[in-house]
């Protein structure tokens, strides 16, 4: 892929006009910033995955500024789903839904379901709505680093490589959407977010998590392929493993023992979540060859926070 000039903008409107003629822009949400491209627009989308280096079977989420772009991307909607969007439009979920016609099979990696989500977040949906259709968007950076949010990250991995970035303030969450998968019933938890199980249950009481080695993964990002990982390894504990010399890096809630190269100390679950990403990559800046996560209770967002240091850990 030639390299071209990547455009930084803080104008959503600017930003839209790239999508407008086919580009990827990267863009910021309350998770993490997203890549996006034209979901009608085949080959923008194909776009994404050569800038990302995204393995073709692993599917994009579309984007949506307004409740009544959801038409233009469902076959059908369930009383559940709708019971979702009603409660958390806009905001970190992200819903699963039969496919219409009209989605082109590279957005969804040939499944017959697209997953659909509206961002809470002021500058996300302004670029949105200016662009005048859903965008697909995954995550602004090169596949299996951690997700980028700040639009420096984003730069770090992709200039050169996308059109432009809308930069805006560093993401306020910093995982990736709640993804329940509403093609089935009862619905399914797929991957966790910000929006917790408890969360909701509230709204549809049956909804279930998804069992280990259950059928149905391949439906959400982040899954199925390596993701999140730093340069360094991950290790979920709270002190430096016996016998290691080397650069450690440690984060967590707890002042850590031992001595650490770079340390950040997080005051809740929420300020945790928000700085991981951002905490590897400053580790992967410096050198730093341990990073050493501390556990967290599997409560709210700490449910999703252990599960992206697993995949990172395991990568």
């Amino acid at each position: 892929m030639s390299a071209i000039s990547t455009v930084r903008t803080t104008d959503p409107n600017e930003a839209a006009g790239f999508i407008i003629r086919g580009g990827v822009v990267a863009f910021p949400t309350e998770t993490v910033y997203g890549l996006g491209a034209s979901i009608f627009n085949q080959t923008a989308v194909r776009k994404i995955f050569e800038a990302k280096g995204r393995p073709s079977d692993n599917p994009l989420i579309a984007h949506i500024g307004d409740v009544g772009q959801v038409e233009l991307l469902a076959l059908e909607l369930s009383a559940d789903a709708e019971k979702l969007i009603e409660h958390f439009f806009p905001g970190p979920l992200t819903i699963v839904v039969k496919k219409s016609e009209a989605v082109p099979a590279i957005a969804t990696a040939g499944l017959d379901t697209i997953g659909i989500r509206m961002p809470n977040s002021e500058l996300a949906l302004a670029f949105l709505r200016a662009c005048g259709t859903p965008i697909v968007a995954p995550s602004a950076n090169i596949s299996g680093r951690p997700s980028p949010t700040t639009w420096q990250a984003v730069l770090e991995d992709l200039d050169g490589k996308i059109d432009c970035i809308l930069q805006g303030e560093p993401t306020d969450i910093g995982l990736e959407s709640t993804v329940v998968d509403c093609s089935v019933e009862p619905p399914l938890l797929l991957r966790r977010g910000a929006v917790s199980i408890h969360e909701l249950r509230a709204v549809v009481p049956l909804i279930r998590e998804l069992a280990s080695g259950e059928a149905g993964a391949e439906k959400s990002p982040g899954l199925r392929h390596k993701h999140y990982s730093p340069r360094a390894r991950v290790a979920i504990r709270r002190e430096l493993p016996a016998g290691f010399a080397g650069r450690a890096a440690f984060i967590g809630m707890r002042k850590p023992e031992g001595v650490f190269v770079e340390t950040r100390v997080a005051n809740s679950a929420e300020e945790y979540a928000a700085a991981l990403f951002e905490f590897f990559r400053e580790c992967d800046r410096g050198g730093i060859e341990l990073i050493v996560c501390e556990p967290v209770p599997e409560t709210g967002i700490g449910a999703a926070l252990m599960d992206r240091i697993r995949r990172a850990a395991e990568g």
